[in-house]
């Protein structure tokens, strides 16, 4: 397990002058980070910026951007991903990072912790990493020594002699600690637990225990580890896009052939490439079908890096570039000899998968039947990738031979208010009405079709509709309706009676 954190002061600034961020806390500007000028002169983090100013009238103050501080923890956090898919935040300043089964590939932990620490290092960052078989004794390393590695049963002994304040507790444990003469780790670990339970609670005594390696608390990753990885590292960054093109294709034919071997397919695909200067750009794709092919998920991320609003930005090269399936199922073996109908939708899911690539799985979509009789809730807009199949096999109302249809082919997505001067009441169509400051004169009219709304999926009085289809002197027709019944559903508080309001509902064609 290895924890990274900057140290309690920053790097050294590039003027004589101290320099301090400060943050506000109970209505109080405390030193939030310093740098090594600043800690020489005797300042210290959390103390109050007027008792620093006296200390240090020199002194050079930031603002704190806790916003911008995360953000830089993520991307950090993102370039970490190469090291292990297991990458959790410690907020605020920290990172948990499970190397189990990954150290070999680096040259063994030691050469792991030294590359990522000089990496940071020359990114600017001032790093304090440690190695152990828990993250909570990781991280109590790392708070005071930097480059520790703890082999597996020596835990204990590694944090004994460090200051209780390297545990992370709040300020009113690691002061009640000191108070009763216990100064190191080693002092309170000394002392019977349920002594350290009664006066400072359960859950400090169960940090102590991880610390000592005395079980751990699993890290929670940022991201879920991916089914199955394929990656390339490079000796000299690579930037031009036909040696990216080429390594894509490679690790896809890789990585279907590993899913091919447990009988997998991938229904989501991811391609990281990790840049020289830290910056990681993830690119990924989905299937409404497993892919099973290397040709298809090289076609999926050429039409994906092809439509990129902002073009894949290789800096000063590329020296990793890493293939992930994150999402497989297991692959169903079809007919595909005889039955044309396989091969018909194996080529339409593609398509699909091609189309959503390019301009965004959201906007790719199909339309699914559902069981009501309100018009604005008969169809479902779906994304076509994952219903694809139930599109196909859904069952819509039949037309009637020789009648025109019901219902019109568009449909407004809010009805539109008409105004009709009279109607034949209580049931009856308008003579006429106005659309868009449009008056259409109606010469047939078919209807009503009543339409009582869904009391038992509605908050309050929901209205019945009689719709009309109608056809004004010109030919063209319209879906209008009433909304409410005459006398038994529009009146006022006071019981009278109240005009109906009209909608124009959708356009035949």
């Amino acid at each position: 397990m290895d924890a990274i954190r900057p140290p309690s002061q920053a790097g050294e600034a590039k003027g004589n002058f101290p320099q301090v961020v400060v943050a506000k806390e109970h209505n109080a500007l405390l030193l939030y980070a310093i740098d090594e000028a600043a800690a020489r002169a005797g300042l210290s983090i959390g103390l109050p910026l007027a008792n620093a100013r006296a200390i240090c009238p020199e002194l050079t103050v930031h603002d704190a951007d806790e916003t911008a501080d995360r953000k830089t923890l993520e991307d950090i956090a993102d370039w970490c991903d190469r090291f292990t898919p297991l990458v959790a935040l410690d907020p605020p300043h920290g990172l948990f990072l499970d190397i189990t089964g990954c150290a070999h590939l680096f040259g063994g932990e030691a050469a792991l912790l030294r590359t990522l620490c000089n990496a940071l290092a020359r990114q600017d960052f001032a790093v304090s990493a440690a190695i152990a078989a828990t993250s909570i004794c990781a991280r109590t390393l790392s708070r005071c020594v930097c480059g520790t590695i703890v082999a597996d049963g020596e835990e204990a002994d590694a944090v004994a002699p460090l200051p209780v304040a390297a545990l992370g507790a709040d300020d009113a444990i690691t002061g009640g600690l000191r108070r009763a003469g216990l100064k190191t780790i080693g002092d309170v670990a000394a002392r019977g637990r349920h002594e350290i339970s009664a006066r400072f609670g359960a859950r400090f005594t169960t940090q102590l225990a991880h610390a000592l390696g005395e079980g751990d608390a699993p890290i929670s990753p940022r991201k879920p580890p991916p089914d199955y990885i394929v990656e390339k590292r490079f000796a000299e960054p690579v930037a031009t896009e036909s040696t990216i093109s080429i390594t894509l294709s490679s690790l896809a034919a890789m990585l279907v052939s590993a899913m091919d071997r447990q009988g997998k397919g991938a229904r989501r695909l991811e391609a990281a490439f990790f840049r020289t200067d830290g910056a990681v750009r993830v690119i990924a794709v989905d299937t409404g079908r497993p892919v099973t092919r290397a040709e298809a998920v090289d076609r999926l991320f050429r039409e994906r890096l092809e439509a990129l609003s902002d073009p894949l930005d290789p800096g000063f090269g590329f020296d990793l570039i890493r293939l992930s399936a994150g999402r497989t199922e297991i692959v169903v073996q079809e007919q595909r000899d005889l039955d044309a109908t396989t091969h018909d939708n194996d080529e339409l899911s593609a398509l699909v998968d091609r189309i959503a690539a390019r301009i965004g799985g959201k906007r790719v979509v199909v339309h699914l039947p559902e069981d009501t009789h309100i018009p604005e809730r008969a169809a479902l807009a779906a994304p076509a990738q994952h219903h694809l199949a139930a599109a196909t096999q859904a069952i819509w109302p039949a037309r009637a031979e020789g009648e025109p249809p019901l219902r019109p082919l568009r449909l407004f997505e809010r009805p539109e208010p008409i105004k009709v001067p009279f109607a034949t009441v209580p049931d009856g169509p308008p003579h006429h009405f106005t659309w868009r400051r449009v008056t259409h004169a109606v010469v047939r009219v078919e209807g009503p079709e009543r339409i009582a709304m869904e009391w038992w999926k509605r908050s309050g009085h929901a209205l019945t509709r009689d719709y009309f289809r109608v056809e004004d002197e010109e030919g063209r027709r319209f879906w209008i309706f009433r909304d409410g019944l005459y006398e038994r559903e529009l009146r006022d508080e006071e019981g009278e009676p109240v005009p109906a309001s009209w909608y124009l509902h959708g356009l035949f064609a």
